[in-house]
């Protein structure tokens, strides 16, 4: 399945409209779907249906504790400071802005590539 078309919509508003001011964050297409970088790095990006967030092991030991948000294994392995967050987590604009906002508020922590 290729990845969700609406839901790259959404990014792609939420990122114009609510992140506009955020430098050096881009979409890149990669993996089948849709990544958005920051400075470099992975922040978040679409998996089929699924937004994929980089979040740290601190605050994705905090989101895997919510309804629909599971560890992010796209290969049989687990990724640590990653998580999967699935459709029914995000239906609400401001639920998908949250989860996004970790990712933002992480990765601009991190190194630029």
């Amino acid at each position: 399945m290729p990845f969700d078309p609406g839901l790259a919509a959404r990014l792609d508003e939420l990122v114009a409209d609510r992140f506009a001011h955020i430098a050096n964050l881009a979409p890149k297409k990669m993996f089948g779907g849709i990544g958005y970088m920051l400075n470099g790095n992975m922040c978040f990006g679409i998996y089929k249906d699924m937004l994929m967030i980089r979040v740290g092991e601190t605050t994705a030991a905090k989101v895997l504790q919510e309804k629909h948000v599971r560890p992010m294994d796209l290969t049989g392995k687990i990724m640590k400071g990653w998580a999967t967050v699935q459709p029914e987590a995000m239906v609400e604009d401001q639920d998908l802005e949250r989860f996004c906002s970790y990712a933002v508020d992480f990765v601009s922590t991190l190194p630029e590539k």
